[in-house]
């Protein structure tokens, strides 16, 4: 476990699937993190990737969203990624800031890594706030990155982080 200032994080269970797919069901989180849908088939099948770490986010004893990272595994260019989602409700008290400070601060002190990615859409302005909270800076904007639900290719934005420009 993990503890933040405000947020848990643990690694996320059998147990989790239900709340995570119930929030990733909700339409302000769908937006942005889509999925088939079967979304409790895609948050099982987020938790049986050996590539991926997915941790519950936990506030007040409640499961509020997941944060998940993966590592590049080619030495030359070692970073791990990350990727949250929140529940609407508890958006806008600096819950997923902390978890992602929380989690990057694990990474490099646990694992080393001295550099983090994250690549929200272009148009997710509050997530985009909330990386730049913990540090994260803009690099440069992917054109036509993800495909959205209406079929038509939309932008994305990578931020990096390194480990010495982390805001606690």
């Amino acid at each position: 476990m993990l503890r933040g200032r405000a947020v848990t994080l643990r690694p996320a269970t059998e147990a989790d699937v239900q709340a995570l797919a119930a929030i990733r069901a909700d339409p302000e989180v769908r937006r942005w993190w889509r999925g088939s849908d079967d979304l409790t088939g895609a948050v099982r099948a987020d938790l049986g990737d050996d590539d991926l770490h997915v941790y519950a986010i936990e506030h007040d004893g409640q499961v509020v969203g997941a944060i998940q990272w993966y590592a590049e595994a080619d030495p030359d260019y070692r970073h791990a990624s990350l990727d949250v989602f929140l529940d609407p409700a508890v958006r806008g008290a600096g819950l997923g800031v902390d978890a992602i400070r929380t989690l990057a601060r694990h990474l490099i002190d646990e694992y080393g890594h001295h550099r983090f990615t994250i690549d929200p859409a272009a148009a997710n302005s509050a997530a985009i706030r909330a990386y730049a909270k913990a540090g994260f800076r803009p690099v440069g904007v992917l054109r036509r990155y993800e495909r959205g639900e209406d079929g038509r290719w939309h932008d994305g934005l990578l931020m990096d982080l390194l480990a010495d420009d982390l805001v606690e």
